[in-house]
């Protein structure tokens, strides 16, 4: 299984993180330790929401809505 999910900084709480992987719970320890350079500044992360997939393409294609503009909208409106 491919899984899509948003991260929200429990730091800042108007920051979120949209990632794709196959092991999302080391890739949430990954985040949580430091280990993204992107994410480590805003650390500690909750996992808001993750979709999985069976085909990789289509999780792949559905990992750039929530980084849009009205993905990012979306987020914060929903979650």
């Amino acid at each position: 299984m491919y899984v899509v999910y948003v991260l929200r900084s429990l730091k800042d709480s108007n920051r979120f993180y949209v990632g794709l992987t196959v092991d999302l719970e080391q890739r949430l320890a990954d985040h949580n330790e430091g280990k993204s350079g992107y994410t480590a500044k805003y650390r500690p992360w909750d996992l808001i929401v993750d979709i999985r997939f069976k085909s990789r393409a289509k999780a792949e294609a559905f990992e750039h809505y929530p980084k849009s503009g009205s993905g990012r909208a979306f987020c914060r409106r929903h979650f």
